[in-house]
């Protein structure tokens, strides 16, 4: 039997349009016009806890022309202003260092000079931000919204419907068991439901519960 090795590093398509909504319509809508860059705000802050999509929304609008998604580990030209770049993603601004800080504090300034947009992401609020005080004041300029991560119930709905748009025929107890098993962000729970389509073709047998335990066991001992 050959085993199918589940690969949760690998990078997904990531677009507007796979962001799981839930409760943060209004997020998603805003997102929508920084795409358009036709927002009458030119900078958001976004934060809330891991998985809840901050990322995913910074590498899809990193995805549009003439943007630049920036991590706190990018290098030092990557938080330099290009009038090429008109719009600006920068993510786990917690995770700034010292000398990064210093250079996101320039660019914000830059940006607001060339009316160009921004939106951050963080873990926690501007206010309560581990950054110098300056650049904490800078993340407050625009729209600040929390992101809520998915319940359950939302979940099990996201994943159902990726499912069954690939023709998919899942047991009832198989999403319920992911979520009580499993790592419970939608990137890992999707990647998942990934592998074990690919283990249910290679064996033959349809997505069962029986067949998700024992996929599972196997892995564990890899």
């Amino acid at each position: 039997m050959k085993q199918l090795v589940l690969d949760l590093g690998a990078e997904p398509v990531l677009t507007l349009e796979s962001f799981e909504v839930g409760r943060n319509a209004e997020v998603a809508a805003l997102m929508r016009q920084f795409a358009e860059r036709s927002s009458r705000e030119h900078f958001a802050y976004l934060w809330g806890e891991i998985g809840a999509g901050k990322t995913h929304l910074l590498k899809a609008l990193a995805a549009t022309e003439r943007a630049r998604y920036i991590s706190p580990f990018s290098i030092e030209s990557e938080f330099v202003y290009s009038p090429d770049v008109d719009l600006y993603l920068l993510d786990d601004c917690e995770k700034l260092s010292p000398v990064a800080q210093i250079d996101a504090f320039a660019l914000f300034n830059e940006i607001r000079a060339n009316g160009a947009f921004m939106v951050c992401s963080g873990a926690v609020a501007p206010a309560v931000l581990p950054v110098r005080e300056d650049l904490r004041t800078r993340m407050g300029w625009g729209l600040i919204y929390q992101l809520h991560g998915l319940s359950d119930a939302e979940k099990v709905a996201a994943l159902s419907q990726a499912a069954a748009s690939r023709g998919l025929t899942l047991s009832p107890g198989v999403l319920p068991y992911l979520l009580s098993h499993f790592r419970r962000d939608m990137r890992s729970l999707s990647s998942m439901l990934d592998s074990l389509d690919q283990y249910s073709l290679e064996t033959q047998r349809p997505i069962t519960l029986p067949l998700l335990r024992e996929w599972l066991q196997a892995e564990a001992k890899d």
